[in-house]
C-alpha cells in the first residue's frame, strides 16, 4: 500500500493533493461531485477586510493551455467569511483547511489573518503577496524582499497557526523574496502565483480584460513553476507548496521530486471539477509504477 501522507510542518495531510485559492470557492459548489474530504487539504477563495466586488468584466479569457483572470479579489470580506462561510464549510468537510489572506497595507494582512487565525477549522495561514502595496507606490509587496519580510514578520508576529507565503513569479529572482519570507519567520511558501499576461481582440482592436492585464494560469506555466520550486527548495529549508500548471498525478510527482511537499491544483479545477480527485485516485498506482512505497521520500529527489 502506498503511502501519500505529508507533513506540512507540523500539519499533517493524508495526501499532497490541494485545490488552490480562487479555483475551489469555500468547496459548497465542489461537494455537489464528490465528497471533497479525500483532499489533503484545500486553500479557500483569498480574503481581504472588507468585502470587494472585483475588478470590470470581462474578467477572463482563455489562451492556449491556460487562462487569463482579473477577477480582483472578489470576495464577502473576513468577517462574512468568519460568520458564514467557515460555519458552512465545517459541515461538508472535516479536515483544517488553508485560509488565503490578501491585503493592501501590512495592517489588513495582520487584521484579516488575526481574524482567521481564530478559526478552528483554519490550519494554515496562506498570506498572498501579490497584492499591490497601496502604500508603497502600488507595487506588489512580493516584488520586494524589504515589502514581504515586513509583511511575513508582521502577520507572525499576529498568529499562532503556521504561516505560509505565497510567492509571485512576475520577479527577477524568486529565491531573493523566499529567503526573506523565511528569514522572517514564515513556516513554509507557496509557489508560484499567476504570471502576467493580456489578450487582444484583433477585430476590436482592445484587450480582452476590461482591466488589460491578468494573472495567466493552466497547463502552459508548468515548467515555469517547477524551474522556481526547484531554485527556491535549493535556497529554504521551509517546506513548499508548488502551485502552477498542475493537472495531473505525473505533474503532482514531478513537482514534489522539485522540492515540494505538497502540491496545489489551480486553474485545472475550472475545466474539470473532478480534477483534483481524479489526481488523487490516480496517483497511487502511478506510484507504485515509479517504485515509490512512501511518496515524501521523494521530496527534493531531483538532482
Amino acid at each position: 500500500m502506498v503511502d501519500l501522507s505529508v507533513k506540512l510542518g507540523s500539519v499533517c495531510l493524508d495526501n499532497p493533493v490541494v485545490p488552490a485559492s480562487g479555483t475551489f470557492g469555500y468547496g459548497q459548489e465542489f461537494s455537489n461531485f464528490y465528497d471533497i474530504n479525500i483532499l489533503g487539504s484545500f486553500s479557500f477563495k483569498g480574503t481581504t477586510e472588507e468585502a470587494r466586488f472585483g475588478n470590470e468584466t470581462p474578467r477572463i479569457a482563455e489562451t492556449r493551455a491556460g487562462m487569463l483572470n482579473s477577477v480582483g479579489l472578489q470576495n464577502p470580506g473576513v468577517q462574512h467569511v468568519m460568520q458564514h462561510e467557515l460555519p458552512q464549510l465545517k459541515k461538508i468537510y472535516k479536515k483544517g483547511v488553508i485560509a488565503n489572506v490578501s491585503g493592501f497595507s501590512v495592517k489588513e494582512y495582520v487584521n484579516v489573518a488575526a481574524a482567521l487565525d481564530a478559526a478552528d477549522n483554519v490550519s494554515v495561514i496562506e498570506v498572498n503577496i501579490s497584492c499591490p502595496n497601496v502604500h508603497g507606490g502600488g507595487m506588489s509587496f512580493g516584488t520586494s524582499a524589504k515589502s514581504a519580510y515586513e509583511v511575513t514578520r508582521a502577520v507572525k508576529d499576529a498568529v499562532k497557526k503556521p504561516v505560509f507565503i505565497k510567492l509571485s513569479p512576475n520577479v527577477t529572482d524568486i529565491t531573493e523574496i523566499a529567503t526573506a519570507c523565511e528569514a522572517a519567520g514564515a513556516d513554509g511558501l507557496t509557489l508560484i502565483n499567476t504570471l502576467l499576461g493580456m489578450r487582444i481582440d484583433i477585430k476590436t482592436r482592445r484587450t480582452v480584460l476590461a482591466n488589460k492585464t491578468g494573472g495567466f494560469s493552466g497547463g502552459a506555466i508548468f515548467p515555469v513553476a517547477l524551474r522556481m520550486v526547484y531554485q527556491t527548495a535549493k535556497k529554504c529549508k521551509i517546506p513548499i507548496m508548488g502551485c502552477g500548471g498542475v493537472e495531473s498525478a505525473d505533474d503532482v510527482i514531478e513537482m514534489m521530486m522539485a522540492g515540494a511537499t505538497a502540491v496545489q491544483v489551480g486553474a485545472a479545477n475550472l475545466v474539470n471539477p473532478y480534477a483534483a480527485k481524479e489526481i488523487i485516485e490516480a496517483l497511487p498506482e502511478k506510484c507504485r509504477e515509479l517504485s515509490i512505497s512512501k511518496i515524501s521520500d521523494i521530496i527534493g529527489a531531483a538532482e
